[in-house]
């Protein structure tokens, strides 16, 4: 009984921390559940931070807030890097859409209750020519549109059922001559009901303080502009669920559901489920509602024994109604740890 009452007191105090940093940050703009939640749309900067940088997380439409408990948790939830124990790194190819490519690096390393994650994310285009009204087909300059994520991670496991994480992200944003940086960070729990295998998990993502470019800018005519607007990062606040409703030595099904409230849309929920076949062979899909462009999602993954290591290497394929789909590819080496 006193176990239980210390981990709601826990829990309580967490909730009440996570709401109210989404209460007070700047960088929300809006309520939490606001009426017209539309209206916000292309209110926030850094918008590459809310393009899913792991496979096995989009194969289940990134309802995996509650469901993270291996190398993914970096990216989807920072408390999820306790709940396994080898130390490990993965690497994940994202084919974005024109001609755009994501690249992200991951690792994780484990100590006692804690442990520690690095996460790299990077998008580039093409060198892309620099046109003016009077010059369509070229001034003879070049220039590119990039971004960069750098997040420095640390988790706690309180009891065997609680844990918790923060990441501490470092993004920089350049487009020609101007650029953007900020610091952003992620607070996020992750607690074990007891009740069967059900989880539920809380998570605030990107928020930090408003943000706008600098550098100067030529226009036509040799005019220059070195003023601009700011805004915030693109906050989101999340709630998700899952449990195992079938389970067995050979097979197992993990489902989940989670409710999303960004800054910078209206409020939106999705589902995600994963079929595993003796933990070697498995299916995921998920879909999203309430979302303009993307909508179902669907992947597969396999594991596989090194002579010095565990491997995995999972696929993802997302679908953006007009822009098409996108594809993430991922591949996970996990080192065993000595105890």
């Amino acid at each position: 009984m006193i176990f239980k009452l210390k981990i709601n007191k826990l829990i309580k105090i967490t909730l009440i921390v996570l709401f109210g940093i989404t209460a007070v940050s700047d960088s929300l703009h809006a309520q939490l559940i606001p009426n017209l939640g539309g209206q916000r749309v292309g209110t926030a900067a850094f918008q590459f931070l809310k393009i899913g940088t792991n496979a096995r997380g989009t194969g289940m439409g990134e309802t995996v807030v509650a469901v993270s408990d291996d190398i993914s948790a970096l990216s989807y939830n920072p408390a999820g890097i306790v709940l396994f124990n080898e130390n490990g790194v993965s690497f994940t190819h994202t084919q974005w859409f024109v001609d755009t490519r994501i690249e992200n690096a991951a690792g994780v390393f484990h100590f006692g209750s804690n442990a520690l994650g690095l996460s790299v994310t990077s998008l580039r285009t093409e060198d892309m020519k620099v046109t003016t009204e009077v010059q369509q087909e070229g001034t003879g300059d070049y220039f590119r549109f990039s971004d960069l994520a750098v997040g420095l991670t640390f988790a706690r496991k309180m009891t065997d059922q609680f844990s918790f994480g923060a990441t501490v992200r470092y993004v920089e944003e350049q487009l020609g001559v101007l650029k953007m940086r900020t610091v952003v960070g992620d607070l996020a729990t992750y607690y074990r009901t007891g009740l069967g295998t059900s989880r539920f998990a809380v998570m605030i993502t990107n928020f930090g303080g408003q943000v706008s470019p600098s550098g100067t800018a030529e226009l036509v005519g040799g005019r220059t502009v070195n003023n601009f607007q700011s805004f915030p990062p693109p906050t989101v606040f999340r709630v998700g669920f899952a449990f195992e409703p079938w389970m067995n030595e050979k097979n197992r099904i993990t489902t989940s559901i989670q409710l999303n409230s960004p800054n910078d849309n209206k409020e939106n929920f999705s589902v995600g489920a994963e079929y595993a076949y003796k933990d070697f062979f498995l299916v995921r899909g998920g879909y999203k509602f309430n979302v303009d462009a993307e909508s179902f999602s669907g992947g597969i993954g396999l594991k596989f024994p090194l002579s010095f290591a565990k491997g995995s290497l999972d696929y993802s394929i997302a679908n953006f109604s007009e822009l098409g789909f996108a594809h993430r590819i991922t591949l996970s080496i996990l080192f065993p740890t000595k105890h």
